[in-house]
């Protein structure tokens, strides 16, 4: 889902209307409490987007997401999404994982976005509390979904996609991957 959506704002004065989604009822709560003021932001359950009738999006966008999926998961979402986009939108697939790709090159990643930016002692703290917080052992016991760019682009194009491969990467772990397709 879109998590927390801190850019959201930014993002929707580029375009006429943003739909964000999240299957955590608080964080949508949260998320419906704070944009209530805007009428160019609109907030729904994944049933709620399910619902929307065909051809109601011109871009959808996925970001750090593919890798809590699972494979059949991953499926249903690409056909939902080319359902739900119009003819010629667009579905930006990014920050997808590939093998080898791991916590200690992802945590690298961010310390060098962080002190970068700005904010290396914020993200180091941070990186502290995901050590010893509930994710660290979900993620070790579960693990992340991984997938070849070969594989991605299959899945899209079996989807009903024309896609490629989208350099650079949509966030600062350049690591993962991004894929433009449409439909």
């Amino acid at each position: 889902g879109c998590g927390e959506a801190l850019a959201a704002q930014a993002l929707a004065r580029t375009c006429a209307h943003l739909t964000l989604s999240d299957a955590a009822p608080s964080v949508r709560e949260k998320l419906k409490a704070r944009f209530s003021a805007d009428p160019a932001l609109s907030v729904l359950s994944i049933e709620e987007v399910e619902a929307l009738p065909d051809g109601s999006f011109d871009l959808v966008i996925v970001n750090s997401l593919v890798q809590y999926l699972s494979r059949a998961q991953l499926e249903g979402l690409l056909a939902l999404f080319h359902r739900l986009l119009a003819p010629g939108g667009r579905l930006l697939l990014a920050d997808v994982i590939p093998p080898g790709v791991g916590a200690a090159r992802d945590a690298a990643a961010l310390l060098s976005f962080a002190a970068r930016e700005g904010f290396f002692f914020a993200a180091v703290l941070g990186l502290a509390r995901t050590a010893v917080s509930p994710y660290r052992k979900l993620r070790a016991d579960l693990g992340l979904a991984t997938y070849e760019e070969a594989d991605v682009l299959g899945l899209l194009t079996a989807a009903g996609f024309a896609a490629a491969r989208h350099r650079p990467n949509v966030g600062h772990n350049q690591a993962r991957m991004a894929f433009l397709a449409t439909r």
